[in-house]
């Protein structure tokens, strides 16, 4: 899969972007693409694990490398299966995962990212935002939560913040799960009419969809002004659950092979420690 698809670029338009499309995927042979995604995601479980693990090792010998990865969305898009389908593929000890809720007290009294930052991932680990502090800049404008003047310092401290977690090492990926209107109306009706799946439902929900062409401008205009060459937002079609989970984990992939993290060498002499084992 060519995940450089997702990656947007200069005049990218929200509303341009269908959220049942496929864009980088191409389905060969008589399998339907639905089969042929699931295989493939089935496929580079491997690849995932192995670079995850790698990367992990190689911070035991000094390596500063992390990655985080930042999956934003409107409710129903599919953040849960993310992070069950290509999250949870990795050993867990090598992962962070942060869900951002309604900030704490004890969060109110300092800057917006001050509970961000606690959470960034050392060296070594994967961490995972599912929401993050682009929240404070989407919720913010659309509940006027916050002024245009403040609204715009946000913007240009989230650069300056992601500007630096780069330099510190930190592999910045960020997705936005693109799902469509009436997609996210047929899962919300879905939670209703399932006993299993009622405590996912929020009335809340049906209250923020009221605000849909307010969300999708409000994450244009935050994906224009935060979208860095050092991090680049990617903008995935969310209304199949496979091909989200597909592309996030081919950019999850991409990220790593970027760093291409190595074994690290033994600090011990391993001829020698073969002699004393045999001889135990």
């Amino acid at each position: 899969m060519d995940s450089t698809t997702l990656t947007i670029g200069p005049g990218f338009r929200l509303s341009d972007v269908d959220p049942g499309s496929t864009p980088g995927f191409t389905s060969r042979g008589s399998r339907s693409p639905k089969k042929r995604g699931k295989t493939e995601l089935t496929a580079r479980v491997e690849r995932l694990a192995e670079l995850q693990e790698r990367l992990f090792a190689s911070s035991t010998g000094g390596a500063r490398d992390s990655v985080l990865l930042i999956v934003q969305g409107m409710d129903t898009a599919g953040k849960g299966g993310i992070m069950r389908h290509v999250v949870g593929a990795v050993d867990p000890q090598g992962v962070t995962i942060t869900a951002f809720k309604k900030p704490t007290d004890e969060e109110l009294e300092h800057d917006f990212l001050w509970r961000v930052e606690r959470r960034v991932p050392t060296p070594g680990l994967i961490g995972v935002f599912d929401r993050s502090h682009y929240e404070d800049v989407l919720i913010g404008r659309v509940r006027s939560l916050a002024g245009e003047d403040e609204l715009e310092r946000r913007y240009g401290a989230i650069v300056e913040f992601e500007r630096g977690l780069v330099e510190r090492g930190v592999r910045v990926v960020k997705v936005m799960l693109h799902v469509g209107r009436s997609e996210q109306k047929e899962r919300l009706g879905e939670r209703l009419e399932r006993a299993d799946k009622h405590w996912k439902y929020n009335p809340g929900d049906v209250d923020e969809r009221l605000l849909w062409d307010d969300y999708q401008a409000a994450y244009q205009v935050a994906i224009e002004r935060t979208s860095i060459p050092e991090a680049p937002w990617h903008v995935v079609p969310a209304d199949k659950k496979w091909f989200a989970r597909l592309a996030v984990q081919q950019l999850l992939i991409d990220a790593l092979e970027s760093i291409s993290p190595q074994w690290p060498t033994a600090d011990f002499g391993v001829e020698r420690e073969k002699q004393r084992l045999a001889a135990t």
